[in-house]
């Protein structure tokens, strides 16, 4: 009896507590290194510094916490691989509450490194659109983050396209989305990245675009490419 709860909480552990951390550790780290490439460029001009930094980091990130949670950092992601079956249904909101404390924790400590006069000059790394269309910015967030999901869902739960260069593969699409529509919406593609410098800054401007662009194109994602079209035998509704 006491082996059958000790291997139930070590199960509970290991498949539920580890990953939940997990997710919010290198959440925390993935916003703070965004938030400090944003930050410390605030008084040049363009999307290098940021695109790389981005997508270096989640790459690196990926790795490092890859087979302990999946290496989501992103709910938007989160929910694509959910619905795609790369995880299960009752582990998405822990998933999702744990990225957006982690991201917290990032902008926060962002807040903390950077001088008062460098954070306020950057709005602490918050995201705000590049254009006064709301509309444009809002489907540049959902084909940015259609971009990023599909890329994952592809890499990582597609059994006939699945591959070792995943982390590569979804960090350089980051990289390139941010060098791409960063002009537009800032690039975001994480509602985690979105919320945390938020709260850090108190700078709410807009904020909506940030999930719903990214939501809707994680369920693009799902039922447009991974369902329909490109999915493996057991993800793909038609013609299995």
């Amino acid at each position: 009896m006491e082996e059958k709860v000790e291997n139930r909480q070590q199960w509970v552990f290991e498949e539920c507590v580890q990953p939940c951390v997990g997710e919010l550790l290198g959440t925390a780290l993935f916003v703070f290194v965004g938030c400090a490439s944003v930050i410390g460029n605030a008084e040049s001009v363009g999307d290098v510094q940021p695109a790389v930094a981005h997508g270096l980091c989640l790459a690196t990130l990926i790795v490092v916490f890859a087979q302990i949670s999946g290496g989501h950092l992103n709910p938007a992601v989160s929910l694509s691989v959910c619905l795609c079956g790369g995880m299960q249904l009752l582990l998405l909101l822990p998933y999702v509450v744990a990225q957006l404390i982690g991201g917290m924790i990032g902008a926060a400590l962002a807040k903390a490194v950077f001088p008062p006069s460098m954070y306020e000059a950057a709005v602490g790394a918050a995201l705000h659109p590049g254009t006064t269309d709301l509309g444009r910015a809002t489907l540049a967030e959902l084909v940015l983050t259609l971009i990023l999901t599909t890329v994952v869902c592809m890499v990582t739960v597609n059994k006939q396209t699945r591959s070792s260069w995943a982390p590569f593969c979804i960090g350089l699409s980051v990289t390139a989305n941010i060098l791409a529509g960063g002009s537009l919406s800032g690039a975001c593609m994480n509602p985690a990245r979105a919320f945390g410098p938020a709260v850090a800054a108190n700078h709410w401007e807009h904020h909506w675009i940030y999930w719903v662009g990214p939501t809707c194109g994680a369920l693009l994602t799902f039922v447009s490419v991974h369902r329909l079209m490109l999915g493996d035998k057991k993800t793909r509704l038609f013609l299995k």
